[in-house]
């Protein structure tokens, strides 16, 4: 073992010291050189345990510290001693950023233990300059078409050791000789664009020292257009480079966050108005270090930078591109703001000031004021980040209300720690309009890139009685209704409903299983009995983990996407085990029923519902995700983290909904098959007293077997036929609610309440206390438990 002992002089009182240790270490890394884009994994063992670990990259004389992004990703390793400690870094499909020295340390108190692996990546080429000359074909003489062209075309890489293969291809090789042009029309010489055909592209190098290249088409009736340029300075090209290795997890530090925003910070503030390049290549970085944030986090001393640059890019006019691009461009904007100020960390408050961006962190504070926009939460603890953006609406597309104006150029971005239901109330000074004109309070969509107003009305503000001000409320919460309806229209009652369901019903579903544990041993005694509660519990279980993960998706825009899918694979799959199990309930009872004198074995009944139960959801989840994936379409939709509906028998939806249908129509036969059984037996007396026994055993058959059948979700498949403005749906919407998300309360009740029966004659039947089935059973001869 090697050590290297550092001492470090503080003033004169004391002196602080590190061992730097190497031989104890074990790693094992890739010996020879690894392809261009491929994936590794980095292992370093310490017989010992360890305070504290990490990884490096060592390159350049410079010591990058790991973190977790989009190609590091830092684990540990599983080993068979409890007394060592094993750490990981997994490389995703590495390049050149990613080859050098990696160093593992494992640190004790002042001991540090490392070791080192060399990373050799066959690089490729990562950029690529060519050069066309001349760069666009001579059409001064079009007529004359045995002329050949010469054209020389010179590729520009960056110089290495490595040996390449260079293949050409041209796409316009193959024309026929003597084949006319398309035109004879010709856009004449501009400054430096040489003359050009109608329909031809111009691409030149960039001038006075900037990377990238500029381009030019020559369009109809030969009138050029507009020059496209993404030609920006060499210090915006460094920080695009920091920005995207930072992403990667490689020197992802905070020093490093706050270098690619101070820089960024010098650059926006020299820009020109008509800028568009550099300005969509500051907006690209803002996005870049948004993305990363996800993984890596942020300290709130980068918000005075990082809010400069945003107000900076917004003094400027975006003009030179047409409005398509604009939009675009403020849309990222938009959405790399919101995301960077959600992930960045703040320890208390903050309130910073800059002229187009106005930054208030409150915590508790439900009142927060920012320009001349008062904003109102309901919810009063947790933290939340208030940011009003000026400057910003006039870029944004509008085509929400083709005749519409907008009255307040302000935007408001409202983000909070938590994932409670909040209702967001903004206070604009705006005037009442005349009767021929209507407000309207909208949000920004990320999805379809435009305005919507879905969870959003206006209100008038009582308080003020000179009519100048306008209440503006939102809640983009999901309710209970998205399982089963074609999308999602946020409503605040239906989501205050959807909370407490789910309480309740959660709550209760614990006291069930709880209550199962308890008396197990008590109630079964039978195999029927054993077959009742197995299927019972398993629904309860599906039910409580389909019911947390539903809570756990309400306010979709907290999440990241990755969150979003898996807990639409989660709703998905628990909710599918849950109707199998009730499948399983009801084909059991129907057989008992129809088959007295066959009973079901215990480990026939475990094997075939165990694949029912188990095996089926999980096949139908795993075979629609790939069919989806695979097809390149959506599986789930992330403004409602739940399946996406696309037309008729179109859509992810659909692997939920017909496999629930085939559900409750099963089960809706077994209750038929039940009370016909019932009906039945009382035939042969026919007095009133067993009529009036008989429909009280019925209306009880129903009550008991409807939760625990899920007949209630058939209220969702009626949802599906009418439209949103039918009359009849919001009845059908609030009663899917508030039956569905209560559902895991009624399911106990049956549990419990259904019970206490069986324990004074187990004959009877623990599934109903009726005296129509002890006639059912006198009657029929039936001598084991329904």
């Amino acid at each position: 073992m090697f050590s290297r002992l550092s001492l470090i002089l503080i003033g004169s009182a004391y002196i602080y010291y590190q061992v730097n240790a190497v031989g104890m270490v074990t790693i094992t890394a890739p010996d020879d050189i690894v392809c261009y884009k491929s994936n590794h994994t980095l292992e370093c063992t310490y017989e010992g345990t360890a305070t504290s670990t990490g990884w490096k990259l060592i390159r350049e004389h410079k010591h990058l510290e790991l973190k977790n992004g989009t190609v590091v990703t830092l684990t540990k390793c599983h080993i068979d001693s409890k007394n060592s400690s094993c750490i990981a870094v997994k490389l995703k499909e590495v390049t050149g950023t990613g080859s050098g020295t990696y160093e593992c340390e494992f640190t004790f108190g002042s001991v540090k233990h490392t070791a080192k692996a060399e990373l050799n990546v066959a690089l490729l080429p990562e950029e690529i300059t060519m050069k066309i000359d001349p760069p666009v074909a001579d059409c001064s003489d079009s007529n004359n078409l045995e002329v050949p062209v010469i054209v020389n075309v010179t590729a520009t890489i960056q110089n290495s050791n490595e040996s390449y293969n260079v293949s050409w291809q041209f796409p316009g090789a193959g024309l026929n000789k003597g084949s006319k042009p398309a035109s004879e029309k010709c856009c004449a010489v501009h400054d430096n664009w040489p003359k050009t055909p109608e329909g031809g592209t111009v691409i030149n190098q960039c001038e006075n020292g900037k990377t990238g290249y500029k381009s030019r088409t020559c369009g109809k009736d030969g009138v050029w257009q507009t020059v496209f340029s993404s030609c920006i300075s060499t210090e915006l090209k460094k920080v695009i480079d920091a920005a995207e290795v930072f992403k990667t997890g490689i020197g992802a530090t905070q020093e490093a966050a706050m270098w690619i925003f101070g820089s960024l910070k010098n650059t926006t503030s020299s820009e020109s108005s008509d800028d568009y390049a550099g300005i969509n290549a500051s907006i690209s970085i803002i996005n870049i270090m948004a993305s990363g944030s996800e993984n890596i986090t942020l300290k709130e001393e980068v918000f005075d930078d990082f809010l400069n640059v945003a107000s900076n890019l917004l003094t400027n006019n975006w003009t030179g591109v047409n409005s398509s691009i604009t939009y675009d461009m403020s849309s990222q904007y938009l959405y790399s703001v919101e995301n960077l100020v959600k992930n960045i960390q703040v320890n208390n408050t903050l309130n910073i000031y800059k002229p187009n961006l106005d930054l208030k962190v409150s915590k508790g504070d439900c009142n927060i004021s920012v320009f001349d926009v008062t904003v109102k939460l309901t919810e009063t603890g947790g933290q939340f980040k208030t940011v009003g953006v000026r400057n910003l609406m006039d870029k944004l597309n509008n085509s929400f209300k083709p005749t519409s104006t907008v009255l307040h150029n302000l935007l408001l971005i409202v983000t909070k720690n938590s994932s409670s239901s909040t209702e967001i109330t903004m206070d604009f000074p705006i005037k009442k309009l005349n009767n021929a004109q209507k407000l309207h309070c909208v949000f920004w969509d990320t999805n379809i890139k435009d305005w919507s107003e879905t969870g959003c009305r206006v209100e008038r503000d009582s308080n003020h009685s000179d009519g100048n001000h306008t209440l503006c409320k939102c809640n983009h919460l999901t309710s209970f209704a998205v399982l089963m309806s074609k999308s999602d229209t946020p409503n605040l009652d239906l989501d205050t409903i959807t909370y407490v369901g789910l309480a309740v019903s959660i709550c209760s579903l614990v006291i069930l299983l709880i209550i199962e544990a308890l008396v197990w041993s008590v109630v079964v005694k039978t195999d029927l009995s054993y077959f009742r509660h197995t299927a019972l519990v398993n629904i309860a279980v599906f039910l409580l983990l389909a019911d947390c993960s539903f809570l756990a998706s309400m306010s979709p825009e907290n999440l990241s996407a990755h969150w979003c899918l898996i807990l639409t694979l989660c709703k998905h799959l628990f909710y599918l085990a849950m109707f199998s199990w009730m499948l399983c309930m009801s084909v059991m009872l129907t057989h008992r029923l129809i088959f007295v004198f066959s009973p079901l074995r215990k480990t026939v009944f475990m094997f075939l519902s165990s694949i029912v139960g188990y095996g089926c959801p999980v096949l139908i989840v795993g075979i629609s995700y790939v069919y989806f994936r695979y097809n390149e379409k959506e599986y789930y939709n992330k403004k409602t983290c739940w399946l996406v509906f696309d037309g008729t028998l179109d859509g992810s939806l659909y692997a939920f909904l017909l496999p629930v249908g085939t559900v409750i129509f099963t089960n809706l036969f077994s209750m038929a098959v039940v009370i016909f059984t019932l009906l039945k037996s009382s035939a042969p007396d026919g007095s009133k007293s067993d009529e009036r026994e008989t429909f009280k055993s019925i209306i009880r058959v129903l009550i008991f077997l409807t939760p625990v059948f899920g007949v209630t979700w058939g209220i969702g498949f009626i949802l599906q036929i009418f439209n949103k403005d039918h009359e009849a749906y919001p009845f059908l919407e609030y009663s899917f609610t508030i039956i569905n998300s209560f559902q895991g309360f009624f399911v106990m009740l049956t549990g419990v309440f259904a019970e206490p029966k069986a324990e004074l004659d187990p004959l009877a039947g623990h599934m109903f206390d009726t005296p129509g089935l002890d006639q059912l059973k006198n009657n029929r001869d039936l001598t084991a438990e329904i």
